[in-house]
């Protein structure tokens, strides 16, 4: 039985979807058979692993609409063991079309119950809010990760985030768990950067991973090329930082 995890946090630019896209590589690279859902009508996780977006016919879009099912959505990525749930930006209608339907919440939820066997892991790359699509990743989802970049407004936002988790567990989802909290982003050398990792440390101990995410010039160049950070420069900070969160999420399930 795979395990659904959500990659979310209501703010953007906190490294969502870096880390969907580069954990689903690493995943693939240790072996693990992957499927990366796009769940942000800006589809940057799509095009990262070198989708052609303007291409995409059947994405999140039609699966959430129940127009399509899940398994004619998914497409080869040239990541080892990576599929992808493509998305485009018309799945910005979504919130507004799902609006009225019963059960609306559980949309997502329904399309994969199938394909949860089939992988050993699925990652949703959530949207950069709280509206329809991330909630109906999260209650799709067995667990989360928090990216929480270290600057200075970093935790600013993560109590509603964490009480729409609680909401969500207490309404629709009681299975769902925090994977973890990933501090993104980090610079060894500004001390805000390391007034933060204590800080979030100090506040919320066992939940955060380990493993930080170092910032990276080759991070950010990978998605220009539609290549993960694995593919485009396997010895980098980035690459190593991703390997060893995949290594500790594995641990953590086994």
């Amino acid at each position: 039985m795979g395990k659904i995890i959500a990659i979310a946090n209501q703010k953007g630019g906190v490294g969502k979807t870096t880390t969907s896209v580069n954990l689903a590589a690493s995943l693939g690279v240790l072996e693990k058979k992957v499927l990366l859902i796009d769940a942000d009508p800006q589809a940057n996780a799509s095009s990262g692993l070198g989708i052609d977006v303007d291409q995409v016919e059947i994405g999140t879009y039609q699966v959430l609409e129940h127009t399509a099912n899940a398994r004619e959505a998914i497409q080869k990525t040239s990541s080892p063991n990576v599929d992808i749930m493509p998305a485009h930006i018309d799945l910005v209608a979504i919130e507004i079309e799902l609006v009225d339907k019963e059960q609306r919440e559980y949309m997502l939820q329904k399309a994969l119950v199938d394909l949860k066997n089939e992988y050993d892991y699925i990652l949703i790359d959530c949207a950069p809010s709280l509206g329809l699509i991330t909630l109906n990743s999260l209650v799709a989802a067995d667990s989360v990760i928090i990216p929480i970049q270290c600057e200075y407004f970093a935790l600013e936002g993560l109590g509603k985030l964490l009480n729409t988790i609680k909401s969500i567990q207490k309404i629709h989802n009681p299975d769902l768990d925090i994977e973890g909290l990933l501090l993104t982003m980090f610079d060894s050398r500004l001390r805000l950067s390391n007034q933060v990792v204590e800080e979030v440390r100090k506040h919320f101990s066992s939940m955060v991973f380990d493993t930080i995410i170092r910032r990276n010039t080759r991070l950010g160049e990978a998605p220009s090329y539609g290549e993960s950070i694995i593919a485009y420069d396997a010895t980098s900070k980035g690459a190593v930082n991703y390997l060893n969160l995949a290594n500790e999420i594995l641990k953590k399930n086994a």
